[in-house]
């Protein structure tokens, strides 16, 4: 795996700091098992940083949000509330979640390449939100998704934080962008439907899982948190 720098700083910005980005950054592709390879630094007022990464996969070990199938049990390998902790926690619960959105993916995606043919289809929690990301795997798989909202891992502080009414920009974009395609149980809290629409940064994986295979996720660290249903395509807050 190669990565390229992709920079956008201000000319005042600190040489220090730079180097303190790109040196992490450098860290962080090592601990992925990459290498940085160069990139490409422009000006701007503001400072814009990021990587271009480029892989290779073999064909047999390449997962998709399609594949998954009528009773499979979905798993997921980080708490979600990212959004609303960094909106609405207090300073400790940010900075718990702030540690844990450092951590990579890697051992996650490990831990499924063990389950081997158990795994059916695999997609990551970002801006989508749960709701908006297990949608994406439920059209592709021509299934419904039920997500079970009592079994969710939450970051500290994000369900005080969606109960106060704590909701980010991304909130109303993932509501309207679902309409239609999520459905709510009467029984499922204000608070707890928030934190399903809520964006995430550097969230986990959501897998859908023959179910002979959870004690092996739960074993890696991953929550069963719903089940597949037989289509059409939709997702179900329970």
């Amino acid at each position: 795996m190669l990565a390229l720098n992709i920079s956008a700083f201000p000319e005042r910005m600190p040489s220090e700091a730079v180097a303190a980005i790109l040196g992490a950054a450098a860290e962080v592709v090592r601990e992925a098992g990459g290498s940085i390879a160069g990139g490409h630094t422009i000006r701007s007022e503001e400072p814009i940083f990021g990587l271009a990464v480029t892989g290779l996969v073999h064909p047999d070990r390449v997962w998709t949000k399609a594949g998954a199938r009528p009773d499979d049990v979905l798993v997921l390998s980080k708490p979600i509330g990212t959004g609303i902790v960094l909106a609405g926690g207090s300073a400790a619960e940010k900075a718990a979640a702030i540690t844990r959105m450092r951590g990579l993916n890697r051992a996650a995606a490990e831990a499924l390449i063990e389950l081997g043919p158990d795994v059916h289809a695999v997609t990551d929690v970002t801006g989508f939100g749960i709701g908006g990301h297990a949608w994406e795997m439920a059209e592709r798989s021509d299934a419904v998704l039920v997500v079970d909202t009592t079994r969710l891992p939450f970051y500290d502080g994000a369900l005080a934080a969606a109960a106060a009414g704590v909701r980010t920009g991304g909130d109303a974009r993932n509501r309207e962008h679902l309409a239609g395609r999520l459905a709510v149980a009467p029984s499922v809290a204000p608070a707890l439907e928030a934190l399903c629409y809520d964006p995430q940064t550097s969230g986990g994986l959501l897998a859908a899982v023959a179910p002979g295979a959870v004690g092996g996720a739960e074993d890696a660290g991953f929550v069963a948190v719903g089940h597949v249903e037989v289509g059409p395509a939709g997702v179900r807050l329970a």
